[in-house]
């Protein structure tokens, strides 16, 4: 599995557009175009003006299926509505509509991440930060 992090700032003047007529019931085939690709869990997050996507990608080759979503004619329409709503940040990859941010934490599950997961998180902490939680 791959965990996929992005953010974009939403237009103010298109705010309500990609909310309430554009966000509020995605198309099918959109969403059908996604599973094709082995997305999972893609979950759209607000905080005022900008938005933070988080997806889960299962499957097994990340390029193809990016390039099959892009490549879909429902999802090309799609992106002719929602692109026109967003501002993209002036540091994104080239040929990117979002910025992908990288991660720097994550809680893994501790049936599949081993016991010592506990123990080695505490192992890389200092003795007196540990003394003060």
């Amino acid at each position: 599995m791959k965990r996929i992090a992005q953010t974009i700032k939403l237009r103010p003047e298109r705010r309500e557009e990609y909310l309430t007529t554009l966000h509020a019931v995605v198309r099918p085939g959109v969403e059908a175009a996604l599973h094709r690709a082995h997305v999972r869990d893609y979950t759209i997050f607000r905080h005022h003006d900008v938005l933070f996507a988080y997806v889960d990608y299962q499957g097994e080759d990340f390029e193809a299926d990016m390039a099959a979503i892009a490549a879909d004619p429902v999802t090309q329409q799609w992106w002719k509505l929602t692109d026109p709503c967003q501002e993209p940040w002036p540091d994104r990859k080239s040929g990117s509509q979002w910025t992908d941010l990288p991660e720097i934490w994550h809680l893994g599950d501790p049936v599949s991440d081993g016991p010592l997961l506990g123990r080695r998180w505490r192992t890389r902490l200092p003795a007196t930060r540990c003394a003060t939680r």
